[in-house]
């Protein structure tokens, strides 16, 4: 059966008249995670969409302008689709259902599904246009540079799919890397063992793979040696067989180190570069390789190179306009 027939089997939208609109959610798990408790989600609903909702038993009803109550009959196709695919809703999924930047066309539901990371402790969906082509590069390039502003989902949606191939056998093991300090790299001078002085700077990382996979799980595997942590300055010398290798943070690694981390490839690996350019800790900004290493890489069929922005943003809705206001301001100096 198909995921349109399910759609179907589960909600019944009804047009009353050119500003009311009646929804019909049969599943009761389904109304009562997407009204959410005492009615959060559907009062948010009702903000997001500029419409007035009114539920009682297992109806919604809208009213507002023509536009705004379809967007709340796309928005619960969309919340039904997401629990059909991964047996939940999230409050953030409120938010996705009725963001018009994401520039997903219309067919948002196929293509939001399309790219869906299935992880122990729960399912990642692509919440914009730019991380399904992102997923759908992880899974089918060797290499790939993602480029773009924090709460992008460049870190977590490489280590989710990173953590699935290694779930999956597909290889056999994880290297996290990360420039861990400035552009000297000296670790030595921080306390504890390798482990420990690299631990603090990948964090970001940690965060994602407990997140999606539990503490114990992870730390097993980190244990065992399946998920390593490679501080990037010894990284040098090595081949990667069989792995998948993120690089994060790497605005703060030079070309050099770029081309290091990137010639280390080998049989049956992938590896990843991810960066924000607007935020170099290097003293000397120029010193960033990874504006460089996309230009100089970018003619390369087998190298896919995303590039996110504002509109990709899913950490808050707060943190697109906070890039958009200092994007701003450097504009108006220019």
């Amino acid at each position: 059966m198909s995921e349109i027939t399910k759609l179907h089997q589960k909600i019944i939208i009804k047009k009353i008249d050119k500003e009311t609109l009646n929804i019909q959610i049969l599943d009761n798990n389904i109304l009562l995670l997407i009204v959410g408790e005492f009615n959060e989600n559907l009062k948010q609903l009702e903000k997001l969409t500029k419409t007035t909702l009114f539920f009682r038993g297992n109806s919604i009803t809208a009213k507002g302008k023509s536009e705004c109550i379809i967007n709340v009959s796309e928005a619960i196709k969309f919340l039904t689709n997401k629990f059909l695919l991964t047996n939940n809703i999230e409050k953030s999924d409120i938010i996705l259902s009725v963001n018009k930047n994401l520039n997903l066309g219309n067919n948002s539901n196929v293509q939001t599904f399309t790219q869906l990371i299935k992880t122990p402790r729960k399912s990642v969906i692509a919440r914009s246009k730019k991380q399904s082509d992102y997923i759908k590069a992880l899974r089918e390039n060797d290499i790939v540079m993602a480029l773009g502003p924090a709460g992008t989902g460049k870190s977590f949606l490489a280590v989710s799919v990173a953590i699935t191939l290694l779930m999956e056998k597909k290889v056999e093991r994880v290297i996290l890397s990360r420039p861990a300090v400035e552009a000297g790299e000296k670790l030595g001078f921080l306390p504890g063992d390798m482990k420990e002085k690299v631990d603090p700077y990948l964090r970001p990382l940690y965060d994602a793979l407990y997140e999606l996979f539990g503490f114990e799980k992870i730390d097993k595997k980190i244990e065992t040696g399946e998920i390593e942590i490679a501080p990037l300055a010894f990284m040098r010398g090595r081949t990667l067989k069989n792995c998948f290798a993120i690089l994060d943070e790497a605005q703060n690694a030079t070309e050099t180190q770029i081309k290091m981390f990137l010639t280390r490839i080998g049989e049956n690996s992938k590896l990843v570069v991810n960066g924000d350019p607007t935020q170099v800790d290097l003293h000397n900004k120029a010193h960033s390789g990874l504006i460089k290493s996309k230009n100089i890489l970018r003619n390369i069929e087998e190298i896919k190179i995303i590039e996110f922005d504002h509109n990709d943003v899913v950490r808050h809705p707060l943190v697109s306009k906070i890039i958009q206001a200092y994007q701003k301001k450097v504009d108006d100096k220019s």
